[in-house]
């Protein structure tokens, strides 16, 4: 009878063993996106009260935050959905089929020679935002974007409590972590390729320009449109495609809109790295974001993109696949109803807006199925914009060495989206880049304190300088083989 207590008690023993290593294992598996951020499900609570992160460049990113959002058409998805049910497992029946789930593309103008080799290894369904803003003085006579000054709070009174100033070049610059290349330029053809070459190996199949017409810049840049040459020849030689971010300018409207449109494909429209997205009816459309677009009324778009409308361009040699800026709830009926073809949520920051945050994905993806609309969720790998924006630490998301923008990619893809976009190759002034990168200890040029009190750069470490875009890679490809199996 001793002897079979004993095997009794050391039963016991081993199972509350195995019962705490299980449980230890899910507490440090729990992924970021699990936890309730205070984000809520819609009603602008977030935008009401915190500055818009990413309009750095241009606009008015200290302008007083916008109106409570009203009722939606739709209810916000509950939070901290980590997965599919059974009614998701139906294919979309979205507007548009993008470009080939195997990688290789539908259009005619995507059929180009690799010349890096492996023309099969990048995905044309992961768009990547990209800026062509910055400067240095070998290229531009001076540094530009890098020396970015730290943006003041709307609230007098908060501001007053932060320090003000701009970076100082090289060591000091404007941004949370320090890229490898340095404080490079954007008319730098080296740098350029490099880019390329970053974003061949990550997959990213499409980047996404930040665009300004001729002769319009941000606040802070130059302007960009001459780059756009150069951008196409150097996408092409690795096999990778441009679209265009059209940004909000002074006097940005719906007919201004349809000329940058007209001038984009007029120009452009014809090389080969120039990107086009195969529709549900067959036609290869160039597909186009267009930044803030809620800053114009839904009746205004829907005369350029409803059919009927008086300066419409569908089905005409301008016409294209339009995806408007999603932040509040409200925003839903009013992009439907205004004639665009889908939708996209940019912030990298989830809870942030309604947009942004990952619990309100499937419920976004529902209207837009609902509505024929094509939902393209952005995902980024974190938020740190204290370099220019010091007061709004409440924004900001630690990268959890990758975990946060696996998250995203998880909760992206738990929607099935034809396309997903990542924020951002290189918005290094907000901390969403996925660019190389590389410690440094400190900021100004004796390696003490820069510009706000010189906060340390962050890094990557314990990962190597490409750490994001092998993370990118990953869930590239596990993009097109998830896209096979929904196909099947």
């Amino acid at each position: 009878m001793v002897r079979l207590r004993r095997k009794w008690l050391a039963l016991v023993v081993f199972v509350v063993f195995v019962v705490g290593v299980m449980m230890g294992l899910g507490a440090v598996s729990r992924r970021p996106d699990d936890d309730d951020d205070g984000a809520g499900g819609g009603g602008g609570s977030l935008w009401e009260f915190m500055p818009r992160p990413r309009a750095v460049g241009g606009g008015d990113p200290l302008a007083a935050p916008a109106r409570p959002a009203p009722a939606s058409p739709l209810p916000a998805g509950p939070p901290g959905e980590t997965e599919a049910s059974d009614g998701d497992q139906a294919a979309s029946t979205g507007l548009v089929k993008g470009d080939g789930a195997n990688g290789s593309s539908n259009n005619n103008n995507d059929n180009n020679n690799d010349n890096d080799g492996g023309g099969g290894d990048v995905n044309y369904d992961v768009h990547i935002f990209y800026y062509a803003w910055f400067g240095n003085p070998r290229f531009n006579g001076r540094y530009v974007h890098w020396n970015h000054a730290l943006l003041r709070h709307w609230d007098a009174k908060v501001a007053a409590a932060w320090p003000t100033g701009a970076h100082e070049p090289p060591g000091d610059v404007a941004a949370s972590f320090y890229p490898e290349l340095g404080p490079y330029s954007s008319r730098d053809p080296a740098a350029v390729h490099g880019h390329m070459r970053q974003l061949r190996h990550a997959a990213a199949g499409v980047l996404v320009l930040s665009w300004y017409p001729p002769g319009r810049k941000d606040d802070n840049g130059d302007p960009v449109d001459d780059l756009v040459p150069m951008l196409l020849d150097a996408a092409h030689r690795h096999a990778l495609k441009v679209t265009f971010h059209i940004e909000p300018y002074k006097n940005r409207d719906e007919r201004s809109v349809r000329n940058d449109v007209k001038y984009i494909i007029d120009r452009y429209g014809n090389h080969p790295a120039f990107h086009r997205y195969r529709t549900s009816s067959g036609q290869a459309l160039p597909l186009l974001y267009v930044y803030d677009s809620y800053l114009t009324a839904p009746d205004a778009w829907a005369e350029i993109l409803t059919p009927g409308g008086a300066q419409s361009v569908r089905g005409t040699e301008y016409d294209a696949v339009f995806l408007a800026l999603v932040v509040e709830q409200r925003h839903l009926g009013e992009i439907a109803r205004a004639g665009f073809d889908g939708l996209y949520t940019y912030f990298a920051t989830n809870g942030f807006s309604f947009g942004s945050s990952h619990h309100n994905w499937r419920s976004l993806k529902a209207f837009c199925d609902a509505n024929g609309l094509l939902f393209v969720p952005s995902v980024g790998p974190g938020y740190a914009d204290a370099s220019v924006r010091p007061w709004n630490q409440q924004n900001a998301r630690g990268r959890v060495h990758g975990r946060y923008y696996e998250a995203a990619f998880r909760a992206a893809l738990l929607t099935r989206p034809e396309i997903i976009s990542i924020t951002s190759f290189n918005e290094w002034h907000e901390g969403t880049q996925i660019e190389t990168a590389i410690p440094r200890k400190g900021r100004g040029r004796d390696g003490g304190a820069g510009a706000g009190g010189g906060a340390p750069y962050l890094d990557y470490l314990p990962g190597p300088p490409d750490m994001y875009l092998s993370l990118t890679r990953k869930w590239a490809m596990r993009l097109r083989k998830e896209k096979q199996q929904w196909l099947m």
